[in-house]
């Protein structure tokens, strides 16, 4: 039997599996950036069109650096399979040809907005905190561990709902969006439930010892930070002047 849990007893033992993914999903859940206003505003259909511009252009940033932050999460699986499996997250971004994949239809989303393509791939308007949130957590993936480069991408737990509230808000809100442009929240939705379970069986499995679990969480909750930082910067900028 495993000594009870302290959390102020470093030496304390490890939460048992179901314990320890209670506390990520919880995580998860309360530090998940559907809680920011920014994002309660969108869903609610309270963003201008030029506050949706700039959320889409600047999150494009992040959409371009998964498939970064993904192929050095690759260099730390150490067998074969796990790899393969972990390879279908950049084919999901960057497809499997040319004019497929996430990031093309994040591409769509942006031009379905009024965004140019040229400005969406030049980041012209990337703002300096949201490239500084994604950076570091690109970062944290190629620096840190397996546990904590997987453990990172829990948000995924909260991705299908934060998606299909998406689906469900655009059209009512902002129906001058072309509906084709909303690709990119209906195909996350399935792949954000294969990648959440597949990398919340890895981070349980890896994670046995306390600090371990502990080093899993201050992960999860750094790519929470990064997520709401990104949001803070876009809704700091109140002004399309700011941005050039």
């Amino acid at each position: 039997m495993n000594p009870p849990a302290d959390p102020h007893n470093p030496l304390a033992g490890p939460w048992d599996a179901a314990g320890f993914e209670r506390r990520l999903r919880g995580l998860a859940a309360a530090r998940y950036h559907d809680r920011h206003p920014f994002n309660r505003r969108m869903h609610a259909g309270g963003l201008s069109a030029d506050e949706l511009r700039t959320w889409v252009a600047n999150r494009f940033y992040y959409q371009c650096a998964i498939p970064l932050k993904d192929a050095f999460v690759l260099t730390k699986l150490g067998t074969p399979d796990r790899r393969r499996s972990w390879l279908r997250r950049i084919q999901d971004h960057d497809g499997l040809t040319e004019g497929d994949g996430g990031i093309e239809r994040w591409l769509r989303l942006g031009e379905a907005v009024g965004l140019r393509r040229e400005d969406l791939l030049t980041h012209r308007r990337l703002l300096p905190g949201v490239r500084l949130a994604v950076d570091g957590y690109v970062g944290l993936c190629r620096d840190g561990t397996a546990l904590e480069a997987v453990a990172s991408s829990l948000t995924e737990l909260c991705a299908p709902s934060i998606m299909l509230t998406r689906l469900e808000a655009f059209p009512r809100h902002y129906p001058w969006i072309d509906p084709a442009g909303l690709a990119y929240f209906r195909d996350r939705v399935p792949q954000g439930r294969r990648d959440a379970a597949e990398a919340l069986a890895w981070v349980t499995e890896w994670a046995l010892t306390r600090a371990e679990q502990e080093q899993a969480l201050a992960a999860l909750s750094f790519k929470c930070d990064v997520l709401w930082a990104l949001l803070d910067s876009v809704q700091g900028a109140s002004a399309p002047t700011a941005l050039r």
